[in-house]
């Protein structure tokens, strides 16, 4: 896979990731669990999106 490729994907997954941090703080969650969800999203880039998906805040 070319640099160019792995770039492009980097950048979508980076995408997808603020997304899902910028829906986070703007659920109606509590603010402990928004920073909870935002730190798991950071640090846990991967699996955090992939648990976000299945459990994570509902509007």
């Amino acid at each position: 896979m070319g640099i160019e490729v792995a770039g492009l994907l980097g950048l979508i997954w980076l995408i997808i990731v603020i997304w899902a941090i910028i829906k986070t703080a703007q659920s109606s969650a509590g603010p402990v669990a928004k920073v909870l969800w935002i730190l798991i999203l950071l640090l846990f880039p991967l699996v955090g999106l992939i648990i976000w998906l299945l459990l994570g805040p509902k509007r």
